[in-house]
């Protein structure tokens, strides 16, 4: 198969990746798929942690009618929710698990603890890391800014459901759209590129913390990211 270019990565899986080809929820199918490719990454010596979103279940920041508090602390819980089944599909493969959250659920979670991440990280055990990082007004994408940054992974392997990288526009509108092959922190914040949000590219400028942004819905690109191959677009400093 090769071998891979990385020792320890954040792989952030957007809720919407998990529920397949269906607008909410979770597909069995497609939770397998995924839970399949994190196991053949971890077979390859890759030290994994996963920061997942909820978007599947609630999207915060679009709740208008809502406290933004209370809102963003319902996105927390999906992500939680979706953390669960991915704990149960990778375990189902035997692969050993364990999930942490930014908010205390003990009958369920272990509370995140950063010297016990990599711990498990060094036993070789998948950590998911749910709840973002248990602040309202902070996405997901920061959560895996900040949790990589902590646990001092090499890379953030943003996969993106329904696109192959970073464009200049829309490609879904624009069919003439740009794809970059390579990009710097700032030219993402200077052209206001929503790969991630500003606050999260800027704690990976601060901790030149590289990204690789791909996309989920072709088979087998997290481990073709991993083993080095040039797909998506790659983020680090200029």
């Amino acid at each position: 198969m090769g071998e891979p270019i990385f020792k320890r990565v954040v792989l952030k899986l957007s809720g919407e990746a998990l529920a397949g080809d269906g607008a909410y929820g979770i597909d069995a199918r497609t939770i397998s798929r995924l839970s399949y490719e994190v196991k053949s990454i971890h077979n390859l010596g890759i030290e994994v942690a996963i920061v997942v979103g909820g978007g599947n279940f609630w999207r915060g920041r679009t709740a208008k009618e809502m406290d933004r508090t209370t809102s963003d602390y319902m996105g927390m819980l999906g992500t939680v929710i979706n953390a669960l089944a991915l704990q149960d599909a990778l375990e189902k493969l035997d692969v050993k698990t364990r999930v942490q959250t930014a908010i205390e659920m003990r009958q369920i979670a272990e509370p995140y603890i950063r010297r016990k991440a990599i711990r498990h990280l060094e036993k070789g055990r998948v950590v998911i890391f749910a709840a973002g990082s248990g602040n309202p007004y902070f996405s997901t994408d920061t959560a895996a800014a900040l949790r990589a940054a902590e646990i001092e992974a090499e890379v953030i392997l943003l996969a993106k459901k329904g696109v192959d990288g970073v464009y200049d526009s829309d490609p879904h509108i624009n069919t003439a759209a740009k794809k970059f092959n390579r990009l710097g922190y700032i030219d993402i914040l200077n052209m206001g590129l929503e790969i991630m949000d500003s606050t999260a590219t800027s704690l990976c400028m601060d901790n030149n913390l590289p990204i690789i942004v791909f996309g989920i819905d072709e088979p087998d690109n997290i481990i073709d990211v991993v083993l080095g191959k040039k797909i998506g677009t790659h983020i680090k400093e200029d």
